[in-house]
């Protein structure tokens, strides 16, 4: 059903409509009354421009225990590996079900789901849809599952604010403050709150991602007394269409090319990754990002050659596509390419089932941090990862709900983002906190954020609100950690620490609204991963 409930009142509010938002919701419908609030169209956000595509052990020479050695080693040893059990334990079962509703995955010629191997896996396990057009397909096969069930759809509506009640350590969240397209507020209580907005890319002036994904759902945590984790690791890809300085999204060249054999060139055709790693064009991405931004720096542009590549035009007709629409035709010459922000591996901190340390908000997808994703995301682990844990979030909902005691304080909620200011938050990321960073350029950061409207409480139309406090956030963390880990780089702090290795940055809201850094240990089990098949 499209549009809210007369009375608005619900037991769950879903916010986003990505991989994650859509599993959340399809597994609360017919039990819970349920709301997606979606601040564009249904199959909006991320997930649709995902070519990357499922990773789950569905090879007879694969197993779960190895697909979670290889995302704990692509993660720096850093992810949780009771956490990371759990998504690879899950993932197979996920596909099945996706397949149950309707997806259609590539097939070989024997009709098996067609598997091939990306950066970081040891075998062929991922499984894509039309190619290059796997997070389509799966948006496409949840929207349209979420549009036959009884949940309240709103698209094209902001969630400004979260209703709270109490004070500190009693708080808890009972719903939403929302701004529809017509500019009218709309109050949505609930006895759960659920954050899918997706990640930080539409902060950074290139990525990967729409414009519209801004770290908004993790500014509604920092006000609601939420605790972010691991804000400091965010992942750039290292193939991107290289449009030759242009801002904005940018399209992906997907890291199957170079499963497929597709090598990284500088501009005298030499293999860029050669002897830089013994996974070569296939290592890890924050591996191949940095030496592709070192390349570039140095003696221009890099190239991808995907030119041996067989039938480009059927298996990857979205790189093809792309490629064409600025003159280029990648079966005949290599295809410019340069990092781009990608992803987040940081963000809402959460037990393993969704729950925040707040009474009420739950977070799934890329918004959240369970510690699956350590300090670098495994290629094809995110689309996995919002069906596994979205499910397991709606399991607990449906038979668990917080209690609700009395009525939420009213808030205000904030302005609409003012883009120009926006924009300059991009250029300062970038800048400072991009793929490379050091200590003097995140201070500085640090001080032209605090310099902002938004930092003095000014909450006016030039206000960037919930964007701002997710810039601010990534660039504390940022700061805080003085190593170099994962996708966090630090050329003052270029070696991996192995005090930081049992310590992790946590990001909250300060009492002058600013975010604060606290360091903690890491006091979890570490169960031995095999790597058995």
């Amino acid at each position: 059903m499209t549009g809210a409930r007369a009375d608005g009142l619900y037991d769950v509010v879903v916010i986003g409509s990505g991989v994650a938002g859509l599993a959340t919701a399809l597994g609360l419908a017919g039990v819970r009354r349920v709301a997606l609030v979606t601040s564009g169209e249904l199959r909006g956000g991320s997930t649709t421009w995902a070519q990357g595509g499922l990773a789950a052990a569905l090879g007879e020479d694969d197993s779960a225990s190895l697909h979670a050695v290889d995302t704990v080693t692509a993660g720096s040893d850093f992810g949780d590996p009771a956490t990371i059990q759990i998504l690879t334990g899950s993932a197979v079962e996920a596909v099945c079900d996706l397949l149950r509703r309707g997806a259609r995955l590539d097939r070989d010629g024997f009709g098996r789901i067609a598997l091939t191997r990306e950066g970081g896996h040891s075998q062929r396990r991922v499984a894509h849809a039309g190619g290059d057009a796997s997070g389509a397909e799966v948006s496409r096969s949840l929207a349209t599952a979420v549009r036959q069930h009884d949940v309240d759809i709103l698209e094209h509506t902001e969630a400004r604010d979260l209703l709270t009640v109490g004070r500190g350590l009693d708080r808890a969240v009972r719903g939403v403050v929302a701004v529809g397209p017509d500019g009218s507020e709309q109050v949505l209580s609930a006895a759960a709150v659920v954050i899918a907005t997706g990640g930080i890319g539409g902060l950074f002036t290139t990525s990967t991602n729409p414009a519209e994904v801004t770290g908004a759902g993790l500014g509604l945590a920092l006000r609601a007394g939420a605790t972010l984790t691991d804000l400091e690791f965010v992942q750039f890809h290292p193939t991107a269409l290289d449009t030759g300085g242009g801002a904005g999204q940018v399209p992906l060249i997907t890291e199957a090319l170079r499963g497929e054999g597709a090598v990284l060139r500088d501009g005298r055709g030499r293999p860029v990754m050669a002897g830089r790693h013994p996974l070569g064009d296939l290592a890890p991405r924050d591996v191949v990002a940095r030496r592709v931004a070192e390349v570039r720096a140095a003696a221009g542009r890099v190239y991808l050659d995907a030119t041996s590549v067989d039938d480009l035009t059927s298996r990857f007709p979205t790189v093809v596509a792309a490629c064409a629409a600025h003159g280029i035709d990648p079966s005949a010459v290599p295809i410019p390419v340069a990092p781009a922000q990608h992803f987040s591996c940081g963000g809402i901190r959460t037990d393993e089932w969704g729950a925040t340390d707040v009474r009420g908000l739950f977070a799934v997808g890329e918004a959240a941090a369970t510690g699956v994703h350590g300090a670098n995301r495994l290629a094809s682990n995110s689309l996995v990862e919002g069906l596994v844990f979205g499910a397991r979030l709606a399991a607990r909902l449906c038979l668990s709900l917080p209690l609700t005691t009395s009525q939420p304080d009213t808030l205000t909620p904030r302005p609409a983002v003012n883009r120009a200011r926006l924009d300059g938050i991009r250029l300062l990321l970038s800048d400072d906190a991009g793929i490379r960073r050091d200590g003097a350029a995140l201070a500085d950061a640090a001080d032209r954020l605090a310099s902002m409207p938004s930092a003095q409480g000014v909450d006016d139309a030039d206000s960037v609100g919930d964007q701002w406090l997710a810039a601010s956030a990534v660039v504390a963390a940022a700061s805080t950690r003085r190593e170099s880990r994962g996708c966090h780089w630090r050329d003052d702090h270029p070696a991996a620490s192995e005090w930081w290795h049992r310590h992790r940055v946590l990001t909250s809201l300060g009492a002058d609204g600013l975010p604060v850094t606290t360091v903690e240990p890491i006091a979890r089990s570490r169960p031995a991963l095999e790597r058995t098949a």
